[in-house]
């Protein structure tokens, strides 16, 4: 089951890259601040849960 977990958050991180490239984008616009937001939450998410699934 800790595999399945660790899996999991890797597949979390795995999403922020595409946040990342989607602020890149010029024609974002006013979305730029709820995408960053969104970046800055995923990190504290993948910052929590690797803290707390890194015992196993």
């Amino acid at each position: 089951m800790t595999t399945a977990i660790i899996e999991q958050i890797n597949v979390i991180a795995s999403k922020r890259e595409l946040l990342v490239k989607l602020l890149e984008k010029p024609d974002l616009g006013s979305l730029r601040l709820d995408v960053t937001q969104a970046i800055e939450e995923l990190d504290e998410l993948i910052a929590d849960l690797n803290k707390t699934f890194s015992k196993y």
